[in-house]
């Protein structure tokens, strides 16, 4: 799963790396180091500016909030829960799959967090005695530097409780992509802990790798079973794990020092 990640790219750098024809400057975002759900991201998509006279999709820069609502929703509730989307079933699931078939995005990220339930915890927990497991969180991200584009679909929703004009009367919202987690080697692993992305934890966002950038935004694929393509995983190897502190489990914790690799896991939470 995604519950947390990290985006500390300035909206100028994306620009360059995604090729954004548009933004707005007063939708600038803070570099964030613990992005929870129901924050404002930074989302990429393919789309006809608002009020243009031209229909050509453009590519946008876009700040929109993590956890999807469904256009046909009463109400925006159940957003926090739906940050998530499979792989395996968003072309099916009523929730997402007409943002799959028309409102695909790119999340960037510079990695996500994943926590480990600790050895001596996991077997405090095998001899059933109660105890809150202290979990290891590892931050994964891509070995090279470069940035982790997560796949995400984005929907509209309107607040009919209030008029046409008002700033909140339309809601933009996104879910991540996740698919299986890799259960090659790391392409770096920690001296001590896991050494694939399926050691940490069954789930994992899906990266899209530059060269399915396009297809993956262009609005005009629409086909299921077309797009079902793009959602194989990445090559195996591109990515890196290492332990990070337990702060960023807070999710009041937020700055760089939160993505400073441990030299081991903190005390109590050895894998």
């Amino acid at each position: 799963m995604c519950g947390r990640y990290a985006a500390s790219r300035r909206p100028e750098d994306l620009a360059g790396i995604f090729e954004i024809e548009k933004w707005e400057p007063e939708e600038t975002l803070e570099p964030d180091y613990n992005v929870a759900p129901t924050k404002e991201v930074y989302a990429v998509l393919d789309r006809p500016p608002k009020d243009a006279d031209d229909p050509r999709p453009v590519r946008q820069l876009r700040t929109l909030k993590w956890g999807l609502v469904p256009s046909w929703s009463k109400t925006p509730e159940g957003g926090a829960r739906m940050i998530n989307a499979r792989a395996e079933t968003v072309h099916e699931k009523p929730s997402y799959r007409r943002a799959f078939a028309s409102r695909r995005c790119i999340l960037p990220a510079d990695g996500y967090y994943e926590w480990v339930t600790g050895k001596q915890e996991r077997e405090l927990e095998a001899e059933g005695k109660k105890k809150r497991p202290r979990k290891q969180p590892y931050f994964v991200t891509p070995a090279d530097g470069s940035v982790f584009a997560m796949a995400g679909l984005y929907e509209f929703w309107r607040d009919r409780t209030l008029p046409d004009d008002h700033p909140r009367a339309w809601w933009v919202t996104c879910s991540v992509i996740t698919t299986e987690a890799e259960t090659s080697a790391l392409a770096v692993a920690p001296a001590e802990g896991p050494h694939s992305l399926a050691e940490i934890h069954p789930r994992m966002p899906l990266m899209l790798t530059p060269d399915r950038w396009d297809a993956w935004l262009d609005p005009s694929r629409t086909d299921p079973e077309d797009l079902r393509g793009l959602l194989a995983p990445p090559p195996p190897g591109l990515m890196r794990a290492y332990p990070v502190t337990t702060a960023v489990s807070n999710v009041r914790n937020n700055g760089p020092e939160l993505l400073k690799e441990l030299a081991a896991p903190e005390e109590g939470t050895l894998f």
